[in-house]
């Protein structure tokens, strides 16, 4: 696992042991990437789930301003923390020992791109997506990594499910502001 475009291309990322945490696939990743470019400039991106904080990550290597990365497990942080520091990109990180689902429900910031991968099929992502309005800009793109089997609401908000992508057995659901004038 690495870092694949940007000021941080080639840094190798760790991942804590066993099947707890289920790193995003370079394919996928590039195309997650691909998907979102040229929002990337100067965005507040919100890692939830983060696992070894690839995304969040990969982002700021790729001109985001700033990353907060959210997780319950001490050792993914402790992960996330030293992937932080391998990258250089302590000053633009900040690190949140919480349920992804709590700390949303304090509303804590506003943020650019938000980044949902959590374990599959616990239906994390249809409990999460309704405690984001509050914590979005005005522009916000939202982006679910599930498996290719699961299926997320159509809506949530003022947001609507926009694209899904299949990569095998992996989906991203893309979320973005309907459109309200139309």
């Amino acid at each position: 696992m690495r870092i694949i475009a940007g000021s941080a291309r080639g840094r190798k990322l760790l991942s804590p042991e066993g099947m707890d945490v289920r790193p995003t696939t370079d394919k996928v990743k590039e195309s997650l990437f691909n998907i979102i470019q040229f929002e990337l400039a100067d965005a507040v991106v919100l890692d939830l789930f983060a696992g070894t904080g690839q995304l969040g990550l990969e982002a700021l290597s790729r001109g985001a301003a700033q990353a907060v990365f959210v997780d319950a497990s001490g050792r993914s942080l402790a992960t996330v923390k030293r992937n932080i520091a391998a990258c250089g990109f302590e000053a633009s990180s900040r690190l949140v020992s919480s349920d992804s689902l709590a700390w949303l429900s304090r509303r804590e910031g506003k943020y650019d791109i938000v980044f949902l991968d959590p374990p599959y099929h616990r239906g994390l992502c249809d409990r999460a997506l309704p405690l984001l309005p509050p914590v979005l800009s005005e522009n916000a793109v939202v982006i679910c990594e599930t498996q290719a089997d699961e299926t997320l609401p159509a809506a949530f908000g003022e947001y609507a499910l926009y694209r899904e992508y299949r990569y095998s057995a992996i989906k991203l659901t893309v979320y973005r502001k309907t459109d309200t004038e139309n």
